[in-house]
């Protein structure tokens, strides 16, 4: 009596990796990630082509690329001019962060402006998107919901309703039935996504797709994810903090140096328009441990006010460092210089830094700013509130030259600074652009006596 056989096989949830026979370790070093998977033959694929053989690429008819306007000009930015017809987008962040709330302005705003467009929540009701559309103000009836996470009867509405622009959110909470697996394991994030995308690309259809993250914050599901899409963004920033920053880490149709940032409120997310004003608001007095230091996030420069506070270790226990918005490492670094480069000596202090707003900082632009926080706080000297402090700092204690200066010191000058303190290797081009008053500095020693003597 012949028994037909279900063939499976293990798949490691971390990196997609197959294999035959359990693991305790996959390959990619994640423990306890092989999960068994009923194996399918041909699941979700389609064995139909374009049809077009190979031609010339001088013969390829190519045109400007249609794009929607979203109604959000920094968005618009980030994708590139605008959401392409056919491109199909992945948006991934943590949880609370504003994914939704985001999505759902910009599908008002498409509903208003070309029509029909399908909101998919596989993690919602509809009574629950509702009640967020009332709160956000966008009741247009061409926005059209469904709670829904199969994929069959999601093609199925797709196909009746004609949208112009779909969302799906989120990927993990999709499956294809003919799948044996659970939704959001490796197969059927990746069979969806291959079948959303090949639908997208047939109807010439825009859709953003929302993705969970992990503990260690990157995109859930397996890394052929992030090369099936055309644009890649991650919105970020503290979950009890308004600030939050939209990045593009891909863009098939852009740059992904741009940034949109935005405020979190309950009336939903408002974009930033002068994001260095924002930041730097009640900067008025000179407070000891205060500076104000310059990065350029993607391409857009931002003043940030940078605060340290150093405070001597009474307790008996080990010092303390902590950092907020800052590398720890690099802080570690900067204090290390400090002691043997000046004789700033903070091995028996506390050291507490934060950068406000809850923006995060990893360029190295701040380093000098940061030095010259911790000298002001340990020797309780105030800074010039009207000056802005930019650097690199290596571990000989040279003050090493920033890119984009030009952009840094514009946007100092047009928000009412005064003067900079600056590599040397800097000034020629900072001068070149902006009326400031530029102080060089080439060592680190330099730039504490300046902060000493103007005190």
């Amino acid at each position: 009596m012949n028994r037909k056989r279900t063939k499976t096989r293990f798949v490691c949830q971390e990196c997609g990796h197959e294999s035959l026979k359990w693991q305790g370790q996959c390959i990619c070093g994640a423990w306890n990630s092989m999960v068994e998977e009923v194996v399918v033959s041909g699941a979700g694929r389609e064995t139909t082509g374009s049809g077009k053989g190979p031609q010339s690429i001088t013969q390829v008819e190519c045109g400007a690329e249609v794009r929607l306007d979203v109604g959000d000009a920094e968005l618009n930015r980030v994708l590139g001019g605008g959401l392409v017809a056919g491109s199909l987008v992945l948006i991934s962040g943590g949880p609370g962060i504003g994914k939704s709330t985001l999505l759902l302005q910009v599908a008002n705003q498409i509903a208003l402006r070309y029509g029909t467009v399908l909101y998919v929540s596989g993690e919602e009701s509809e009574e629950q998107i509702k009640l967020r559309a009332q709160r956000l103000g966008t009741m247009e009836p061409n926005l059209l919901v469904v709670s829904e996470t199969n994929l069959d009867l999601i093609c199925k509405y797709m196909e009746e309703k004609k949208p112009v622009f779909v969302i799906i959110d989120s990927i993990q909470t999709v499956y294809l039935p003919e799948l044996g697996s659970a939704p959001g394991s490796v197969s059927q994030v990746r069979e969806c996504t291959g079948r959303i995308l090949r639908l997208a690309k047939a109807n010439n259809l825009p859709v953003f797709l929302v993705a969970h993250v992990t503990k260690q914050g990157q995109i859930a599901g397996p890394r052929v994810l992030d090369h099936m899409v055309d644009c890649v963004l991650f919105l970020e920033g503290e979950r009890n903090h308004g600030f939050r920053m939209l990045r593009a880490y891909k863009n098939r149709f852009g740059n992904t140096a741009e940034l949109a940032l935005y405020e979190m409120v309950p009336a939903g997310m408002f974009p930033i328009e002068n994001p260095s004003q924002y930041l730097l608001a009640g900067h008025e007095e000179a407070i000891p441990g205060t500076v104000v230091v310059a990065s350029v996030e993607g391409a857009l420069p931002i003043l940030v006010e940078l605060q340290a506070l150093v405070v001597e270790n009474n307790y008996g226990s080990p010092p303390r460092k902590v950092a907020v918005g800052v590398d720890r490492d690099r802080l570690n670094l900067i204090a290390a210089v400090l002691q043997k480069r000046t004789e700033v000596f903070l091995g028996n202090q506390d050291i507490y830094v934060s950068l406000l707003g809850g923006v995060e900082i990893t360029e190295t632009s701040i380093d000098l700013g940061l030095a010259v926080a911790l000298f002001s706080s340990l020797r309780d000297q105030p800074i010039d509130p009207k000056m802005v402090i930019l650097g690199e700092v290596d571990l000989a204690g040279r003050i090493r030259t920033v890119p984009n200066i030009e952009r840094l010191v514009k946007e100092a000058e047009r928000l009412g600074f005064k003067r900079c303190l600056l590599p040397l290797g800097n000034l020629e081009k900072a001068g070149a652009v902006c009326d400031l008053e530029l102080i060089g500095v080439g060592f680190l020693e330099e730039a504490l006596a300046y902060v000493r003597d103007k005190g």
